[in-house]
């Protein structure tokens, strides 16, 4: 019996690391996608509400199954919808305009950081050493990402957008770690997802008003380093691919996965995205940026991780529980 249940254990695992590589995969891929349709004339937030309108008529059904999350929890999806879904993806997408999508993500990745950033000098509360020594890792390695030896070789408006991009996963994990619960009475993420998409896609549109969007963009082709691809092929892959597929694989995948092995396959999105901009659209990073980028990674692994849960005698808390932090970085590519 036990041996069953262990073989059971493994392939269930096994499963998991797959569902979440093919996760980590789809979202990465997003800005590989997105950026050749900015190119070919869409405005970022156009490209963004294309994204999340789209994947929230496709998430209606489990909007409608989870309809008694409108009444349980309107904050968190307020915040869900505003910071995870509009803020984080607007800033983004608005960042690769200017900068190499690896650059962007990787800026991102010091939402970790920042969490805890905001638990010490906010909330006053103290952090471990180990998450110390994770936030020096990740500055240290975004300063090696961005050249600052070259005097910030990159645009200073597109890191800003991308650190912006943080800021607002910063914000999502903090409201999902006031407002969340453990147990029977927990929100479904795919639930939360599903009205964050809605109220993003509500939120979006009157900011991005699509209706001055140049539609005809999508009946043509956008330029991917040099080779034609239909803008059609790319918006599909976006929304199917890299949203509606990546959510539904990354919840699934972490819940069978502890958090520590999550979050390592969660590091790996950046990794992907920066291999994806360098085969698909050849933006190529130095050997010093790809070393940055490993630390910045590392960096940020330790600062997550090193946050105990909620409940801990009273020590700091940099995130919500697997579900809640699977959702908020699935939103930022």
């Amino acid at each position: 019996m036990r041996t069953t249940q262990s073989n059971h254990g493994s392939r269930g695992k096994g499963v998991g690391l797959g569902l979440a590589l093919g996760s980590a995969v789809a979202f990465g891929g997003s800005g590989v996608a997105a950026k050749p349709l900015i190119e070919a004339g869409l405005d970022p937030l156009h490209v963004v509400w294309l994204r999340v309108a789209g994947a929230a008529l496709v998430m209606l059904p489990l909007a409608v199954r989870h309809r008694d999350l409108l009444r349980r929890r309107p904050a968190l999806l307020a915040g869900f919808g505003l910071l995870a879904v509009a803020g984080v993806q607007a800033f983004y997408f608005a960042s690769i305009s200017r900068i190499p999508v690896g650059v962007a993500l990787l800026v991102e990745y010091l939402a970790p950081a920042l969490v805890l950033g905001w638990v010490r000098f906010v909330q006053r509360r103290a952090v471990t050493r180990a998450a110390a020594v994770g936030v020096v890792l990740a500055v240290g390695g975004l300063a090696c990402v961005v050249e600052v030896w070259a005097g910030l070789s990159f645009d200073a408006l597109g890191l800003l957008l991308a650190l912006g991009a943080a800021c607002c996963q910063v914000g999502y994990f903090v409201l999902s770690d006031a407002g969340g619960d453990s147990g029977a009475d927990a929100p479904d993420p795919l639930g939360v997802v599903a009205y964050g998409l809605l109220i993003g896609a509500a939120v979006l549109t009157v900011v991005a008003r699509p209706w001055s969007m140049d539609w005809g963009v999508l009946a043509g082709s956008a330029r991917m380093d040099g080779a034609a691809v239909p803008a059609l092929l790319l918006l599909g892959w976006i929304v199917l691919i890299a949203t509606v597929i990546a959510y539904m694989t990354g919840v699934v995948a972490v819940r069978r996965l502890s958090p520590a092995v999550a979050g390592v396959v969660a590091c790996l999105e950046a990794v992907i995205a920066t291999v994806l901009a360098w085969v698909l659209l050849g933006e190529h990073l130095s050997a010093p940026q790809i070393i940055g980028g490993a630390v910045v990674l590392t960096g940020a692994f330790i600062a997550q991780s090193a946050a105990p849960s909620k409940g801990s005698g009273g020590q700091p808390v940099a995130g919500g529980s697997p579900e809640r932090e699977l959702s908020a970085r699935g939103t930022a590519a």
